[in-house]
């Protein structure tokens, strides 16, 4: 046991692929996502109390995922049985955040084996030998892992902050370009340094720089709406 490895994807990897029953019946995965952006997330068990939160702002926010091109699949170590009950609690009796009546319409994983679990990283002997600790993998329609974040079983999600990483995520494909700390659609982006510095100025329309190698400039507005293309990713 002491020298047992676990592995996990990591950034730029392709997303391992699995079939697997669900909520909303068998998936196969990533074949049935192809073309959208998938958050693929884990909880350490159903009815308990920050899962449930979580599973409110899931459910609450679901369609600004889906008008994102993003789908949601939820995975535990847990029955589909087990799952549907703690669904169907959520609904009819749990409020929070002013979220009511919340129906979770994306597939829930019952990965019982913990095949899924354990191809993703998302069992953690430190934290727990069972459980799946938070996880929370960004994945491409070209089915390329392209964040990964992990919180404790003690920590809920912050949920501004994976919308914001999904926009994130696509404005930069979208457009070729990086983004700076606190980074919210509408901002500056980051301009390129330059490989080397010949001691002239960079310019552009809109360009503040700082330093050389530290320029930021907004993306272009869209002609029809004159919004930041960013705010529409």
């Amino acid at each position: 046991m002491e020298n047992q490895t676990y592995t996990m994807p990591l950034i730029g990897d392709k997303a391992p692929a699995f079939e697997a029953e669900t909520t909303q019946g068998k998936i196969r995965f990533p074949q049935d996502f192809r073309g959208k952006w998938v958050i693929l997330f884990s909880h350490p068990s159903d009815f308990t109390p920050i899962c449930t939160s979580e599973f409110v702002l899931f459910g609450a926010m679901q369609l600004e995922f889906e008008a994102l091109n993003c789908r949601l699949v939820g995975l535990s170590v847990g029955t589909n049985a087990s799952h549907i009950a703690w669904l169907r609690s959520i609904h009819d009796r749990i409020e929070f955040k002013g979220h009511k009546k919340v129906e979770m319409k994306f597939p829930l994983i019952a990965d019982m084996s913990m095949e899924v679990a354990r191809k993703y990283g998302m069992i953690q002997p430190g934290a727990g030998t069972t459980a799946a600790v938070r996880a929370v993998f960004f994945i491409d329609p070209k089915a390329t892992v392209r964040a990964v974040v992990y919180y404790p079983m003690q920590l809920g999600r912050n949920f501004d902050e994976l919308k914001r990483i999904l926009v994130g995520l696509q404005t930069i494909d979208e457009y070729k370009v990086a983004l700076p700390a606190d980074w919210q659609p509408g901002d500056d982006i980051i301009v390129p340094a330059p490989a080397t510095y010949d001691g002239t100025e960079r310019s552009s329309e809109g360009m503040q720089c700082y330093d050389w190698y530290f320029c930021t400039k907004p993306l272009p507005l869209r002609a029809e709406t004159k919004q930041p293309v960013s705010e529409e990713v």
